[in-house]
């Protein structure tokens, strides 16, 4: 029986064996095809090759087969990628507005104690020169890494102000600029119920929440609201930092499993919990992905929180970056994860999903039931399902095209102009919408309904089957009846638009917290939240 089995297990050995040499014998197979193939282009193309596009298209169409979240990262666009990862870099703080090549940039949104802030540069004001070089004919992307450099260096900019038109050289040393993940922490007014608004997860959250948390319990918080809506998540150990304010030191947060030479791993926490009693609600939605599902998740396994909202992106996949040669960067997709309960919530089918990249509607036949620590039915399949479902707001199609194409952020520009200061921001109210709407009737945007796209698109598709002409009276009378002019849809949705124009003009005079004590005003999710039994 022994010598059976050692035969069994050097057979399986050997087929391993081939199988990795029959694996490495493709891949390179099929590099020696491709550099074959650039070669005789190269040799005997009519024209000049564009090596660099044909290789970059060529390297991402290799990857699109794979995931939507492994990408190439070329040297040129690594300071880019670590932007985008780690929100920091090297510069003044500030968002920019650049309306055209041949007009001077214009500041935007100054970050609160930022050094453009603290330099006393506002919203409106225009930077005409950079260090001596005009901005006239630069793009905004041109002008903003003009603006970034090494923290600790100056640069000298030459400003128009605002309201004065006065116009001076402000010198500014920059400083490593880190767009902060906590956006808002705070009591809510006239309760004792904190709130804490988490956009993302990088290094450095897990210490920053801590330290609110305790600060908010210092002003007397009995519950806590995390709200993580929108966030697309990050780093994992920031994810495992976060839930370690609230469970046992050494509680399993989340697992991950590779191929086999990643293997498994385990994260479980290693801070002692600030409260283990603190009633937690964590707000979701479908923009709730990666990092924020290990929180939501791990607080629901473990029966420590209320999940409320909707269900979540379903992004069960972890990423680690990778060097290439030349300075690049591979970010591959090296291992799915799994809530303390076993739950994978990588969304079944991550090709196919809805209009905003959540998962759609997955049978429970599809899916697997686990328990939670006290024994709940939890199930896999694409993100976390909400204890509470608590559909958010849905906005016109007229709401989304101004936001979208600017003309509430350009009217906010504006506005800023001609007031030097607007009340407290959860004071602030807009009651000038006349102006807005003159304002708005002279931008260009697609304003029609959402009933008016369908019908246009349906009135494509019978002229496309020559069923048109046989229905032009009754699509003639359709049409008439949905036509509305520009400035009448504007004041139809007034109610709607003005807390988008208030969150813009607090944003210029109360940085990102005022534009969040705004949200709050018009938060019914938030609301309902509030009044759950289960808070």
């Amino acid at each position: 029986m022994k010598k059976i089995t050692i035969i069994l297990l050097a057979l399986l050995a050997l087929a391993l064996q081939a199988g990795a040499q029959s694996k490495l014998f493709r891949l390179g197979q099929t590099v020696e095809i491709h550099t074959a193939i650039l070669q005789e282009l190269n040799r005997s193309y009519v024209d000049s090759l564009p090596i660099g596009r044909m290789t970059q298209a060529g390297i991402d169409a290799m990857l699109e087969t794979l995931d939507p979240y492994t990408i190439y990262v070329p040297e040129e666009e690594n300071e880019n990628f670590e932007m985008m990862i780690g929100k920091t870099y090297g510069g003044i703080g500030a968002i920019i507005y650049k309306p055209k090549k041949e007009e001077p940039v214009i500041i935007n949104e100054p970050y609160a104690n930022s050094p453009a802030a603290k330099a006393g540069l506002q919203c409106g004001d225009q930077i005409l020169e950079i260090d001596g070089k005009t901005t006239i004919g630069l793009t905004a992307s041109e002008s903003s890494e003009r603006m970034k450099g090494k923290p600790g260096t100056q640069v000298v900019f030459n400003v128009r102000k605002v309201r004065t038109g006065e116009i001076k050289d402000i010198t500014i040393t920059r400083e490593k600029i880190h767009i902060p993940d906590i956006g808002y922490a705070h009591l809510l007014d006239g309760t004792k119920t904190g709130y804490i608004l988490i956009s993302g997860f990088t290094e450095g959250l897990g210490e920053d929440f801590r330290a609110k948390v305790k600060e908010l319990k210092k002003q007397g918080m009995d519950k806590l609201v995390i709200d993580l809506r929108g966030n697309g998540g990050g780093l994992m150990n920031e994810a495992v930092n976060i839930v370690s304010a609230f469970v046992p030191k050494g509680s399993l947060v989340v697992s991950s499993k590779g191929n086999a030479l990643v293997g498994e791993q385990k994260f479980s926490t290693t801070k002692d919990p600030i409260d283990l009693e603190l009633p937690l609600v964590v707000m979701v939605d479908s923009g709730s992905a990666s990092a924020s599902e290990i929180v939501s998740g791990a607080l629901q396994d473990l029966d420590r929180a209320t999940i409320m909202g909707m269900r979540t992106f379903g992004k069960g996949l972890v990423q680690s970056i990778r060097p290439l040669p030349y300075n690049g960067q591979l970010k591959v997709t090296s291992a799915k994860y799994y809530t303390p309960s076993g739950r994978c919530v990588q969304a079944i089918d991550y090709a196919h999903r809805n209009e905003d990249g959540s998962v759609g509607h997955i049978p429970d036949s599809l899916t697997h039931e686990f328990k939670t620590a006290h024994g709940r039915i939890v199930r896999d399949g694409g993100g976390i399902t909400p204890d509470v479902e608590i559909k958010g707001k849905e906005y016109s199609r007229l709401v989304y095209s101004l936001v979208v194409n600017g003309v509430v952020e350009q009217y906010a520009m504006e506005y800023v102009k001609t007031h030097e200061s607007i009340p407290a921001a959860k004071d602030f109210y807009f009651t000038d919408f006349d102006s807005f709407v003159e304002f708005a009737k002279g931008k260009e945007f697609d304003y029609r309904s959402s009933a008016r796209t369908y019908f246009d698109q349906m009135r494509k598709q019978l002229e496309k089957d020559e069923l048109a002409a046989t229905m032009k009276e009754q699509l003639d009378a359709m049409e008439k009846a949905l036509e509305m002019d520009k400035e009448t849809f504007l004041r139809l949705k007034k109610d709607e638009i003005i807390p988008f124009i208030e969150r813009e003009i607090a944003i210029r005079y109360w940085f990102q917290e005022g534009g969040v004590e705004v949200d709050l005003r018009y938060d019914d999710a938030l609301r309902q939240a509030l009044v759950s039994p289960l808070i």
